[in-house]
């Protein structure tokens, strides 16, 4: 019976990962399966790398404890978004002996045709990071053409003012920013300017 344990990520804090739980605790009591743990990053994107997202960094740390047989993730896109890392993490597990089981794609790397077909979805996964990043961009460029201002809204030019008074009055940062009510940045950001 393989001792399984199962990666799930959300991107944003308005999603949560209960479907993607609840379909692989099924898929590993039809397989016969013993799941050992649950690791959840939430509100974490899949670009970020290990040391951003800390149940995949706990979660490759107990496979090289060898804690587990298997990893079952939902989808190839929850483990993450560039090819490279993709790769990396697959040739890790494979080392200590570990496969891989992806729901939504039906791929089981202990089988030569899964290890192939799960680096052709590393490529799309990495695909669509770049379509999102193309869009987002093309959509900021659009509002700047339409004239619209990005970024914070400006502060007001009296609170401004006082914070270049206090600036050059020699105040700190913080002490500015407590007093006066504004953010570091905006007392950071006003300072540059001088």
């Amino acid at each position: 019976m393989p001792l399984v344990a199962i990666y799930l990520r959300v991107s944003t804090d308005g999603q949560n990962a209960e479907n993607q739980r609840r379909e692989l605790e099924a898929v590993a009591t039809r397989s016969g399966w013993t799941v050992v743990e649950v690791y959840e990053d939430h509100g974490i994107s899949g670009a970020k790398g290990r040391e951003k997202r800390p149940a995949f960094d706990r979660l490759m740390r107990d496979a090289a404890r060898r804690k587990f047989d298997m990893v079952a993730a939902w989808s190839v896109d929850r483990l993450g978004r560039s090819l490279q890392d993709l790769v990396s993490f697959l040739a890790e597990l494979h080392g200590l002996g570990i496969d891989l089981f992806l729901h939504q794609q039906g791929i089981d790397t202990s089988t030569p045709a899964g290890k192939a077909m799960f680096q052709m979805l590393g490529v799309f996964a990495e695909f669509e990071r770049a379509m999102i990043r193309e869009r987002v961009n093309a959509g900021l460029a659009r509002a700047r053409a339409q004239g619209k201002r990005l970024g914070r809204p400006q502060i007001a030019a009296d609170k401004e003012a006082a914070v270049r008074a206090s600036l050059a009055a020699g105040m700190g940062i913080q002490k500015i920013a407590k007093s006066l009510g504004v953010g570091v940045s905006v007392v950071q950001r006003v300072k540059r300017q001088l």
